[in-house]
């Protein structure tokens, strides 16, 4: 069996080794990062799968307790499994001056029973209370159990105790978010120390995480996707991308299905329209694309599969099959078994549908395989997790989401692309969260330290590029950008992958983008709709910010995808950072007009088209365009407002009958805006009302 040649988004990056080499404490580069913030009450740690964040919280956890007057360290897993990532280490053996150990009666995790009881009295909430009064130092529980404990002994109860919240997306800011709750009592109170973590800081519902003002009281450590993948040892680079079939996935998933490579297929959610509803069904035939059912392991329980091609048996964990919970419990402790962790031939394929995403740790994992889309932008992030983790001889992963084409002839295609725009969002998210921080400034502000200009250096008067290998950032200036307050520029530094997200998750912005190119202009795109996304999100901002967040959140977007290649033009050893600087470099003069005349969804539009069926494509593009039919009085207004922007700059008023598409737009929208502004003034004036 062959697998077909997938259209991908691929990102390479350097592989310097940097971010798996140890200091003399025997830490890791985002490890010792975390360290020097050790002192703060409030701490937020940012940083992808397999950046060591679990070590990262021991060295932090065994300060505090030692050095900082904290009692105790609760630490918070939102599912059982993960909770095996905070077992004992021994961190002296690497040159730290202790040891990290959790009794194995406080790993409430392995301890037999549901979540369900949630006395005070009883199970893993009495067990909770019992570890309070103790002399131990450490406790590991998952989320839930933790709500139980708090609802059933107070916030009191956990004074001068460190509480570590893992996979800290879970969390939110809505009234229903029992944790989120729970979490702003506890800053309130100001008693204990709260240290979150998170591989992924996106939640599919848009809703935030923390509420501005509490963010601003956490002292944030971000390490990117970036630093951590181009520190490997190994890995080059990471294809993403999506099919698209028609009738059922089961007829499509062998042309994507490569049995060379270990992968991950997440099948369907039964509700979900891609799934046939019957599960276990699936899981029967995706093997059977695979080859000929062999039987099962003995000390495993994977299924054997014949591979007709080669004669090969592949070892297949059925992680969808849960009649039995005692062969499920055997898979999983294969999988988990440490024994095997560095053995790559101990499983080839994994089928799973609501596991194997979050915390689940399978190194030599090259191809995420999921069908159908998933409405979390973070389930996405945190399953690409499970390919980019570094291993010897994996030098390429990716991502491919196998999804439903849209039917030529529904009634209103449009309503069908849903699940397409979906797709596309994560992978542009996912692009974005991978590339290199940017140090935006305005032009001629002057060489920043720590970066390196090039052969010549900095040069006044020049488009200049500097780059830090180290830490993966770029600082890049451009023509016309505006300076900002400190809060945006906070935003800007730690929150810009926040502000992107949204943008993709907007499909009116997305959808026009994508399919109504030819009829619009990037502008509208660049100028009106990100600017209301950045509003919605940060309110209280002045529009000076608005704009300064605008042109870098723009800028950003806008970087990664003119440096992106598809993957049949990609060269390995042109990493992401280089693409960037070539791009700079090759432009006549960076500038925030440059930038914002360019779509920033024009290589995402590239790859759809190539493996979306043209006629589909077509209607698709249709139908939108059709939708746009008048402006809507806040677009308006956005265009007269930067009608008279533009008007300021060139000396002159826009003109409807311009050659330039802008400067039409600009001018639609400013007459659209009179007619709003003189009908208000006409039904003001037939009421009697002052206009």
């Amino acid at each position: 069996m062959s697998a077909a040649s997938i259209p991908s988004v691929s990102i390479a990056v350097g592989h310097t080794g940097r971010s798996k080499s140890t200091n003399e404490l025997g830490m890791r580069a985002m490890q010792a990062e975390a360290y020097k913030y050790r002192g703060e009450q409030f701490l937020l740690i940012k940083s992808p799968p397999a950046s060591g964040k679990s070590r990262a919280l021991m060295y932090i956890a065994l300060d505090k307790l030692a050095n900082q007057g904290l009692k105790q360290a609760l630490i918070v897993v939102p599912e059982r499994s993960i909770g095996a990532s905070f077992s004992d280490e021994p961190l002296a053996a690497h040159g730290f001056w202790a040891d990290w150990t959790v009794r194995p009666k406080w790993n409430l995790c392995a301890m037999p029973g549901g979540e369900e009881n949630r006395s005070a009295a009883t199970g893993k909430v009495k067990a909770v209370g019992e570890f309070l009064t103790s002399e131990d130092k450490a406790l590991v529980c998952t989320h839930a159990t933790f709500r139980f404990a708090v609802d059933a002994m107070g916030i009191e109860a956990f004074d001068a105790c460190l509480i570590a919240i893992d996979e800290f997306h879970h969390v939110s800011v809505n009234e229903a978010n029992v944790l989120g709750g729970q979490l702003k009592e506890l800053l309130n109170r100001a008693k204990v120390h709260v240290l979150a973590m998170t591989g992924s800081y996106f939640r599919g519902d848009t809703a935030a995480v923390l509420s501005p003002e509490d963010e601003a009281r956490f002292a944030t450590v971000t390490y990117t996707y970036y630093e951590q993948l181009n520190g490997y040892e190994y890995l080059k680079a990471l294809d993403l991308g999506y099919w698209f079939y028609s009738g059922s996935y089961l007829e499509a998933i062998g042309e994507v299905l490569d049995p060379k490579l270990k992968t991950i297929v997440h099948i369907p959610n039964v509700n979900s329209s891609a799934s046939s509803t019957d599960k276990y069904a699936e899981v029967s035939e995706i093997m059977g694309v695979l080859g000929e059912w062999q039987g099962r392991d003995e000390a495993t329980d994977f299924h054997l599969v014949r591979e007709p091609d080669t004669g090969r048996v592949l070892k297949v964990a059925d992680l969808v099959d849960d009649s039995d919970s005692n062969r499920r419990s055997k898979v999983l402790a294969a999988l988990r078994d440490p024994a095997h962790r560095n053995d790559r031939d101990h499983v080839d394929v994994i089928i799973a549908l609501g596991m194997a995403k979050e915390g689940f740790d399978w190194i030599w994992c090259e191809h995420a395989l999921t069908v159908g889309y998933r409405s979390s932008l973070t389930e996405i992030v945190q399953i690409i997790g499970r390919v980019t983790r570094d291993a010897p001889g994996k030098t390429r992963a990716k991502f491919t989401n196998l999804i439903s084409e849209p039917l030529a002839d529904q009634s209103d295609v449009v309503e069908a692309v849903n699940d397409t725009l979906k797709a596309i969002a994560a992978s542009l998210l996912m692009e974005q969260v991978i590339a290199p921080r940017f140090d935006f400034t305005p032009k001629d502000s002057g060489p920043r330290s720590g970066y390196d200009y090039g052969a010549e250096g900095y040069q006044d008067g020049k488009t200049n590029v500097g780059v830090n290998e180290e830490t993966g950032s770029v600082h890049i200036e451009i023509k016309g950008l505006k300076e900002m307050s400190p809060e945006a520029a906070r935003i800007c530094r730690e929150d810009l992958n926040d502000v992107i997200a949204a943008v993709v998750q907007d499909k009116e912005t997305l959808s026009q983008g994508l399919f109504n190119a030819e009829n619009s202009v990037p502008q509208e795109t660049t100028q009106l709709r990100i600017p209301k996304i950045i509003r919605d999100r940060y309110p209280e901002l002045p529009e000076d910010d608005v704009e300064a967040i605008r042109q870098r959140a723009v800028a950003a977007l806008t970087l990664v995808q003119t440096s992106v290649k598809t993957e049949e033009k990609i060269n390995a050893n042109l990493g992401l950072l280089e693409g960037v600087r070539r791009f700079v470099l090759h432009v006549r003069e960076l500038s925030v007009d440059l930038i914002d005349a360019i779509n920033p969804f024009g290589e995402a539009y590239a790859v759809l088209g190539r493996t979306l069926n043209a006629n589909v494509l077509e209607q698709m593009k249709e139908k939108i365009a059709a939708k746009k039919v008048f402006i809507p009085e806040e677009e308006a207004l956005s265009l007269a407002r930067r009608a008279l922007e533009w008007q300021r700059e060139k000396g002159r008023p826009v003109q409807i009958t311009s050659a330039d598409a802008w400067e039409r737009r600009l001018a639609e929208g400013v007459a659209a805006y009179r007619n709003y502004t003189a009908r208000k003034k006409a039904k003001a004036a037939a009421v009697g009302e002052p206009a």
